[in-house]
């Protein structure tokens, strides 16, 4: 008993030790959706490492299946909301973020970590968005790359011992399918956020858009466009199961507007 004791009194102190050290935000605080502190434990470097080696096989495999399409607005736009980044993560400004677009009938888009993101033909078809409300979505991805959402979910399941088995169908992806299925499984990009960790990529991603010249008021007119995309397809919205157009949520953004709108005033003299 004495033995059992002292284990468990260690294997606490330990555990405790590492949820003490873990607990830090990963971007800068005086940045709207920074403050909260974040449980994060898996190292950085190897867990993009992984995450750049799994993408770059899901786009090589794309790029084959004849899959991987080139998009001015996606580029332009996102080139644009990039040159941000340094104002949330200094770090951020020397990865190798990369914005893809894949052909597939599924209205979605994700990000996975270290910047690597892609977006659907499936939702820019069903949106048809302004160049306002395409930033207002690759934003919010890259709060979420920026905030590290994804290994953070992965940190609290390693500690928590926590195993999920998902299955999901994408439509239109042919052979490429299941390699899709697993990054989604394996990064979490399926699952829906928190509601801290989707209300933080929300706050950061109006003020990224701002800043970058982009009317915030657009995040709006987006959302809203999903909530018809997602009448109009008859099944549930892919990016709609993960990312929610709650009335609480466009009400959130609709309060934050006013705090952002200065940003964008700024870079539109």
């Amino acid at each position: 008993m004495q033995k059992t004791a002292k284990y468990v009194i260690w294997t606490v102190a330990i555990s405790s030790s590492l949820m003490l050290g873990a607990c830090a935000s990963t971007t800068n605080e005086n940045t709207l959706g920074g403050n909260r502190k974040q449980f994060i434990m898996l190292p950085e470097q190897q867990y993009h490492a992984q995450a750049a080696q799994d993408y770059g096989s899901l786009i090589q495999q794309v790029r084959a299946s004849g899959q991987l399409k080139s998009n001015a607005q996606v580029t332009r736009v996102s080139q644009r909301l990039l040159q941000q980044v340094p104002i949330y993560r200094a770090d951020a400004a020397q990865w190798n973020w990369q914005v893809n677009v894949i052909e597939s009938k599924d209205i979605n888009a994700f990000a996975m970590p270290g910047g690597k993101i892609a977006v659907f033909t499936g939702l820019l078809n069903a949106v048809k968005p302004t160049d306002d409300e395409l930033a207002a979505v690759l934003a919010h991805e890259i709060a979420h790359a920026l905030r590290e959402h994804s290994r953070e979910k992965a940190s609290k399941s390693a500690v928590g011992g926590l195993v999920t088995s998902l299955i999901t169908s994408y439509a239109g992806l042919s052979n490429t399918g299941n390699e899709v299925v697993s990054l989604a499984s394996k990064y979490g990009w399926d699952l829906p956020n928190s509601r801290s960790a989707e209300t933080e990529a929300d706050l950061i991603g109006l003020e990224m858009m701002a800043r970058a010249g982009y009317n915030p008021n657009a995040a709006i007119t987006f959302w809203q466009k999903m909530a018809a995309a997602n009448l109009q397809s008859g099944q549930s919205v892919s990016f709609l199961s993960t990312h929610p157009a709650s009335a609480d949520r466009i009400a959130k953004i609709q309060q934050t507007i006013p705090q952002v709108m200065p940003y964008y005033q700024a870079a539109k003299r």
